[in-house]
């Protein structure tokens, strides 16, 4: 019998963009199921409080058209230490699946600081995501490996946007429609209310 093979995937994503859409529509091809939650990064300051980006994720993945519909926002996975979101999977999901955790390639240099990375190491396989401006170079892998890390890259290359390049000039390609709408509701970045007030100007 082969073991369920699930893709793990946290973000702390302020806003999470088209490119984190298109990470998780490539994983629900490529594994039995995509588990998806927000997370606070303790290497990052936030501006945007959890429950709004947790409601901007669900927008995201309702969007997502997937055949297979293996894909599921799990918030109660959340933690600040993914070796406890790993537990928590572990035991919503069974000892005996095969568990990914994808990460983006903006987080190899801060992986060796994670949370007892050892153990987390020994209990998922690990999947990078090459990010647009971060390279993967073979000092940050061979680091992780020799923390026991099993490692593979993903074949994709998201599209060149991000969170952070959003909040500073608000460029509306990085995000999906229902995002968008979302932000306005709700009045979450500075640029989306400067960029009202210059259409009001207008």
């Amino acid at each position: 019998m082969t073991k369920m093979k699930i893709a793990l995937f946290g973000t702390s994503a302020d806003p999470p963009t088209a490119g984190h859409q298109a990470i998780i529509k490539w994983l629900s091809q490529h594994y039995d199921r995509v588990v998806v939650w927000s997370a606070d990064n303790p290497f990052k300051s936030h501006q945007t409080p959890l429950q709004h980006r947790v409601a901007m994720l669900q927008l995201l993945i309702a969007n997502i058209d997937s055949p297979r519909h293996n894909i599921s926002l799990e918030q109660q996975l959340s933690s600040l230490r993914t070796l406890e979101t790993v537990e928590k999977a572990k035991e919503r999901w069974g000892e005996d699946t095969e568990f990914t955790l994808v990460v983006g390639s903006d987080l190899l240099t801060q992986l060796p600081r994670w949370y007892q990375v050892e153990d987390l190491l020994q209990q998922v396989q690990l999947l990078v995501v090459p990010r647009p401006g971060y390279v993967i170079d073979q000092t940050s892998l061979q680091t992780l490996e020799n923390l026991g890390a099993k490692i593979a890259i993903a074949e994709l290359t998201g599209p060149p946007v991000s969170s952070t390049a959003y909040r500073e000039s608000g460029d509306p390609e990085a995000l999906t429609p229902s995002v968008i709408d979302y932000i306005h509701q709700q009045h979450l970045y500075k640029c989306q209310d400067a960029s009202q007030k210059s259409l009001q100007i207008r």
